[in-house]
């Protein structure tokens, strides 16, 4: 009687976990299917547009044959790559300061800040880029679009890097110290020599989240059919492109559109590969330092 009991419960756990294993297996398919059919679309629609002259050429106006992205390639390239000028140091700086010093009162202010900044609408920040420098400067420019990048990049360097120094085992810092090193040097030399690889993976993270960004560089870059000279100029972006592009009426500019959204897409997918294969090899020197 108390085997058959014990059986009993046996296979009804056996029944829940089944049943408990298929909906999760259920739920991973579902939420995997919207980011399945995009990237099938997108393929699908934009690889017959690709070619070298489509990555190398300049716009061509309507009905025009050919035409390429390569300003809004070099566009994006140039306000991301400045972005990341801006928002690293101090990106990271912040981060250091929530890490090291959370007992502080300003630490705890900032670390909040951080947090709305973060949760910000995109556009707003744009609006606020355009008030204080396209108002000021008169003018549409690279240099505009990067600062509203920057500032969206800021909180997600900043968070990642306090999440990245955080778990740091304490021991590392009380042995530095041990020895007489002073704390600034000991999370320069100690700290972030071990946390660097999730430095290097929330940097990547701001990147490709900045290289996706449409609704501040309508305010701020505008866009353009040319290669900018200056960085004081209205600039193309890949983001602005396919918007232009793709609210068009006009066919020809429908595909190019596809065509540069499945550059972006491959950028983007590139970057968080990257972002994978850096989280692994982090993961695989803790596993073999402990």
């Amino acid at each position: 009687m108390t085997q058959d009991i014990a059986s009993l419960g046996a296979d009804r756990r056996r029944l829940v976990d089944r049943v408990m294993t298929a909906m999760v297996g259920v739920a991973v398919i579902l939420a995997l299917t919207p980011l399945v059919l995009i990237i099938g679309d997108v393929v699908i629609q934009g690889a017959p547009v690709l070619s070298l002259s489509f990555l190398t050429g300049l716009p061509t106006p309507v009905g025009v044959p050919g035409g390429g992205i390569a300003n809004a390639l070099v566009g994006s390239f140039v306000m991301v790559g400045i972005a990341a000028l801006i928002a690293v140091p101090i990106g990271v700086g912040a981060g250091i300061f929530f890490s090291e010093w959370p007992e502080s009162r300003l630490s705890f202010i900032s670390s909040f800040m951080n947090d709305v900044l973060a949760e910000f609408p995109s556009i707003v920040i744009g609006i606020f880029v355009y008030v204080v420098i396209v108002l000021t400067t008169r003018t549409f420019s690279a240099l505009a679009g990067a600062v509203a990048l920057s500032i969206i990049m800021i909180p997600i360097v900043a968070r990642t890097t306090e999440e990245s120094l955080k778990i740091v085992p304490v021991t590392l810092r009380e042995a530095s110290m041990a020895l007489g090193i002073s704390r600034w040097k000991t999370v320069i030399r100690i700290v972030i020599s071990t946390g660097k690889s999730g430095l290097a993976t929330g940097i990547l993270l701001a990147v490709a989240r900045a290289a996706g960004e449409t609704a501040p560089l309508l305010l701020t870059a505008l866009g353009s059919t040319f290669f900018a000279t200056g960085l004081f100029q209205p600039t193309a972006a890949l983001p602005l492109l396919i918007y232009t592009y793709g609210i068009s009426p006009f066919a020809d500019w429908h595909a190019r559109a596809w065509g540069a959204a499945l550059i972006l897409v491959i950028v983007m997918l590139g970057l968080n590969l990257t972002v994978k294969l850096v989280i692994g090899r982090r993961y695989s020197e803790m596993r073999a330092e402990i």
